[in-house]
């Protein structure tokens, strides 16, 4: 470029050498003061005008061209590289986090059967009626026992077996009932001799069989009262209890519940009473009953419950059972 601007200016000196006849002063400073800046107007200047944008063409192009290239080649990859880094980073996030925590949680907690609550133990009480038979008392407990359809166990005095209270004791048997003994004259047979002891016993049990052809298996002595000789001379299971006091009469049927219903365990023995004229327990047991059921209790005889406990007796063993099992003598 810089021979180019030589030859130009020395093209420029002949030419005014040549023309001084012609021109003006004037018009000679002007090409001097701005050569290689602004064209000629002479007519004899072609090649002075082509060589200066000449000069113009190859400084412009390449600034122009190496700007765009840069700005391409810079931003083409730029945008490559952002899009595929987001690409690659937003996959990971969405599929990782989410299939594991939806499909690991739920399915063990409806599926394990060894979360399923084990099934309750059965509970047993049996319910026990001293001093019948007679044909009203008795008749209305065994009719709420068979609205019920539950089982108990009534203890006879001899002397209140008769032809038509007998009735009742049969009708007792018949419902799955247990029958036992509870002395022929309700005496304190703790003061009796042996043969005395053996004779309130011997005339029930005649009665209980004549009456169902089978021999009972538990005696419950008149007021509790025990003594050793008692427990030598009478080959059956002495039979205690827990009750409510339910032989006086000045004790309400809801006071009557109430115990009861504190004392509900399993394996207890309820000691109640069915003697003529008892309504305030008859009254009693039409809560009691559905409240025992309700809890979950199976109402038993004695040998059922004593069968349920797996506890074997002979009449031998010296213990009054208020429960089953027992480990004390009361």
């Amino acid at each position: 470029m810089k021979k180019k601007i030589l030859a130009l200016t020395l093209a420029v000196s002949m030419l005014m050498a040549g023309c001084s006849g012609n021109t003006t002063s004037s018009d000679v400073s002007t090409p001097a003061e701005t050569s290689g800046v602004t064209s000629s107007t002479t007519t004899d200047s072609g090649e002075e005008t082509s060589a200066i944008e000449e000069s113009r063409e190859e400084s412009s192009v390449p600034e122009t061209d190496a700007t765009t290239t840069s700005k391409e080649e810079t931003s083409a990859p730029e945008t490559d590289a952002t899009n595929t880094s987001k690409e690659e980073t937003s996959a990971p996030e969405t599929t990782t986090t989410k299939e594991p925590e939806t499909e690991a949680t739920p399915a063990p907690e409806t599926t394990t059967e060894a979360e399923k609550p084990a099934p309750a133990e059965a509970k047993y009480i049996a319910l026990t009626f001293d001093d019948g038979p007679n044909t009203t008392t008795t008749n209305q407990i065994l009719d709420i026992l068979e609205e019920y359809k539950v089982k108990a166990t009534f203890f006879l005095i001899g002397t209140n077996i008769n032809d038509e209270s007998a009735k009742s004791v049969k009708r007792a048997f018949d419902m799955g009932c247990e029958i036992g003994n509870h002395s022929k004259t309700h005496s304190y047979m703790d003061k009796m001799t042996e043969d005395e002891m053996k004779e309130e016993i011997q005339y029930v049990s005649d009665k209980i069989f004549e009456i169902t052809g089978q021999r009972e298996k538990y005696f419950r002595p008149p007021y509790i009262a025990v003594s050793d000789p008692m427990f030598n001379n009478i080959d059956l299971t002495f039979i205690n209890g827990t009750g409510c006091n339910d032989w006086d009469a000045k004790v309400t049927a809801e006071k009557r519940f109430l115990v009861m219903k504190m004392r509900a365990k399993d394996g207890a023995i309820f000691l109640l009473h069915d003697a003529e004229g008892n309504d305030n327990t008859v009254e009693m047991l039409k809560s009691l009953i559905p409240y025992l059921l309700d809890e979950g209790y199976q109402l038993v005889t004695l040998s059922e419950l004593f069968e349920a406990k797996g506890i074997t007796t002979d009449g031998t063993d010296k213990k009054i059972y208020s429960k089953v099992p027992q480990d004390s003598q009361w």
